[in-house]
């Protein structure tokens, strides 16, 4: 299975706005309707803000959990649906390498990997697995947005991973296509990370 079959699972992220997300996850039927194309799914919802715990607005922390935890389980939970009847599949949560200095950010993802391993439990022996990817710091659009106007930020990234350098969003592909194929078949409930080193130093 290539990349490209895997982004076609679900509606590009751009296409809501984050503060839509938690109304009825709405958009959950075009993922039903979009099943025939492939039997693993790859659930990627970005969000990145900059507060200290201090100062973080209960609200912003609600909308982080909103598209953070719950939308990873809504997803995960209405493509195991379709998946089971089928006779299984892969789910691949993307997680964090939680370098982010905001805890309810770091704490989000903390709860992706432990619900994905706690799902990956719970549908085993339906054969429905459940992995997590944490990517490292990556030239994303988001990113390259805020770097534009911060180039000594970019600098700290580099100098924090091994590698010294940003990955890019092809760096996630074979992970992904890993996670997501037979390859992995006997893998449920891990994660990987894609992050240039950053988590073993």
């Amino acid at each position: 299975m290539a990349s490209s079959d895997i982004s076609l699972l679900l509606p590009s992220p751009g296409l809501y706005h984050p503060s839509q997300w938690p109304e009825r996850y709405a958009w959950l039927q075009a993922l039903h309707e979009a099943w025939e194309m492939s039997s693993a799914e790859h659930s990627s919802i970005r969000i990145v803000e900059n507060y200290s715990a201090f100062d973080y607005p209960f609200d912003r922390i609600k909308r982080l959990y909103d598209i953070n935890v719950h939308g990873s389980f809504f997803t995960a939970r209405e493509a195991a649906r379709n998946m089971i009847p089928q006779g299984g599949g892969s789910i691949v949560l993307v997680a964090s390498m939680s370098a982010h200095p905001q805890t309810p950010y770091n704490a989000s993802k903390a709860a992706v990997r432990h619900m994905a391993a706690s799902l990956a439990v719970e549908w085993a022996k339906k054969g429905v697995r459940v992995n997590t990817l944490s990517p490292g710091y990556m030239l994303t659009k988001l990113t390259k947005t805020i770097l534009a106007h911060d180039q000594e930020l970019k600098k700290t990234w580099e100098s924090l991973t091994p590698m010294g350098k940003m990955g890019e969003p092809d760096d996630l592909s074979g992970a992904i296509v890993f996670l997501a194929s037979d390859a992995s078949r006997f893998v449920t409930g891990a994660n990987v990370n894609v992050d240039g080193g950053y988590t073993v130093i």
